[in-house]
């Protein structure tokens, strides 16, 4: 993947806490810890750098797509887990 890639995803990334850490500022429903930064910095990274090696090395428009969205949806599935402990895992929010 280039440099430029990532150094998109990253921004991107921060981006998206910063936001996060606005809202804080000024409500209390958002009363996020460090580590709920950390652990939504690790999965958004994670999520941004594997659909970029995907669209990088996969050459099927129809295959990156699938990729791509399954990536997501797997994010989806434990954000939710995490924030509201929707399947009951010892690992969830709740």
């Amino acid at each position: 993947m280039r440099r430029k890639t990532i150094i998109i995803i990253i921004m991107s990334v921060l981006a998206l806490l910063l936001i996060l850490f606005a809202a804080m500022q000024f409500t209390d429903e958002v009363d996020w810890k460090l580590w709920d930064f950390v652990l939504m910095g690790l999965l958004l990274m994670g999520t941004g750098l594997l659909c970029g090696f995907a669209l990088n090395r996969v050459k099927s428009l129809k295959y990156r797509i699938v990729i791509c969205a399954v990536i997501v949806i797997m994010l989806i599935l434990i954000w939710a887990e995490l924030a509201v402990g929707v399947f009951g895992a010892p690992f969830s929010g709740s």
